[in-house]
């Protein structure tokens, strides 16, 4: 039983070191960071967006200002010699207005642009990202699943093996093998104890040898309880 209960607890320790839990868990931060990352990109491609339409529209109100007042001109409509000259003279001032309204709706494209192949980049990483987690949860899934399959099989063989063991004989197995980190029962090899590698003396063999085969053998140095074996050189 206790060669069961052994292989329990690796198959538990297994279990919750899967090299891919640990992984996850990275990938999980990784994702949480990014997700921070594409959701900035994203408002920041909005903001500039916006921004955008704005010196779009700023430009557009100047041009057509200007337009109209050209077209004024054009048509004779300024007779006045100083309204021609003042006319004159706010057409080259929105020009020049219009130059540093396209100057910057040129800097807010390039802004944009940068931004939106970010946000493209950050977006592209994080559907590779996601596709790493589903890969790696595959795995982890499929190995959590055999192991399961090992320890259902280990626990139904422990459960048979518990049943022929006197209740008094497994209450105290159970409450060693509390006490010392898993193992409550050790066998005896080569007069050495199997839990704490003690060699036992000649007189403690010589009691072992006369003790009676169903009698419960506890080791002096770890208090285990000893198994007899073919081994024990006794």
């Amino acid at each position: 039983m206790q060669e069961l209960d052994t292989r329990l607890d690796q198959l538990r320790h297994r279990l919750a070191t899967l090299p891919e839990t640990a992984e996850l868990t990275a990938l999980g931060r990784e994702r949480a960071a990014l997700d921070d990352q594409v959701r900035d990109a994203k408002i920041l491609v909005d903001d500039l967006t916006r921004e955008q339409k704005k010196a779009d529209a700023d430009v557009e109100q100047v041009r057509g200002r200007r337009e109209r007042d050209q077209s004024r001109m054009d048509q004779g409509l300024i007779t006045n010699p100083k309204d021609l000259a003042r006319m004159q003279q706010e057409l080259v001032s929105l020009q020049r207005r219009i130059s540093e309204l396209e100057d910057t709706e040129l800097e807010v494209m390039e802004r944009l642009e940068t931004a939106q192949a970010d946000h493209a980049d950050l977006t592209r990483r994080a559907a590779e990202l996601d596709a790493r987690i589903e890969e790696v949860t595959g795995s982890r899934d499929t190995k959590a699943g055999d192991v399961a399959t090992e320890a259902e099989k280990a626990t139904a063989e422990r459960t048979t093996t518990a049943s022929g063991v006197p209740d008094d004989l497994l209450a105290l197995y159970e409450k060693i093998r509390t006490q010392k980190g898993g193992t409550g029962a050790a066998p005896l090899r080569a007069r050495r104890c199997g839990g704490c590698s003690l060699e036992l003396t000649a007189a403690d063999l010589k009691v072992i040898a006369a003790a009676p085969t169903d009698e419960v053998l506890r080791c002096e140095e770890c208090n285990r309880i000893l198994v007899r074996t073919s081994e024990s050189g006794v």
